[in-house]
């Protein structure tokens, strides 16, 4: 004998998914886009010291404006400014980033469990850019603020702050960290939203960039600590002749 049960009620089922999960992943990807052109941009400016003091004073007088001051020194306001702008990305990244983050013992261990019983390239680079993601979240903003509280650039100014305020510590932690985070994470961009099917390829492409980058980042580093090294206390910005 067959029963059938009649229900008068509508049943609601919750939402597999907020709508406000889409945007907040387009906006992390848009925003970790933007901060990884922006490394890009910021190394190979930097590097330029390996030019000699000249052009590095002359790459630093064109960002700042040089060519709208009278005296053709540009304004370190325009270094401040950015830097906040930066820092509001950063921030903002990072808050988004956080959904997605193990808050708890369990889940890290989940974690490890599930890395160690799986051979996904995919999944254990993701891992290494939660771990970098999570250095940044201290390096950064220390970073950024040093920036911020002291504008001043230049082939001594630099120097200085590299060799004689020991902020070499500093960037020698943050280099690996932050191109790793950004090579991994534009890889994963350009895979998630479908820009490429070639994830060979682009894997080979940003091992490449990870490497080329920390060479281009320890050869600046290095330079900055030898100009430092020769200059002595109190240190006189950089004329050229």
């Amino acid at each position: 004998m067959i029963s059938t049960t009649r229900v008068h009620n509508r049943v609601i089922t919750p939402a597999l998914g907020h709508p406000w999960s889409a945007k907040a992943d387009k906006l992390q990807s848009a925003t970790g886009v933007l901060l990884g052109c922006f490394l890009l941009l910021h190394m190979h400016f930097e590097s330029t010291i390996l030019l000699g003091k000249e052009t590095f004073y002359y790459v630093v007088q064109l960002l700042e404006g040089g060519m709208l001051s009278r005296d053709g020194h540009g304004f370190p306001v325009v270094t401040q400014v950015f830097s906040v702008l930066i820092l509001v990305v950063v921030m903002l990244h990072a808050a988004l980033a956080l959904r997605r983050f193990p808050v708890q013992l369990g889940q890290w261990r989940a974690l490890r469990t599930h890395l160690g019983g799986i051979n996904h390239k995919d999944t254990h680079a993701w891992f290494w850019q939660l771990v970098t993601g999570f250095i940044l979240f201290f390096l950064v903003p220390v970073h950024l603020f040093t920036m911020i509280l002291n504008p001043e650039i230049g082939p001594h100014l630099s120097a200085e702050r590299v060799y004689h305020d020991n902020a070499w510590l500093l960037y020698a932690l943050l280099l690996p960290a932050v191109v790793i985070h950004a090579m991994i994470g534009l890889y994963r961009v350009a895979i998630k939203w479908g820009l490429t099917l070639q994830r060979q390829g682009l894997r080979r492409l940003v091992k490449g960039l990870i490497i080329y980058l920390l060479c281009l980042g320890s050869a600046s580093l290095v330079a900055y600590l030898f100009i430092g090294s020769e200059l002595s206390l109190p240190v006189q910005p950089f004329v050229p002749e």
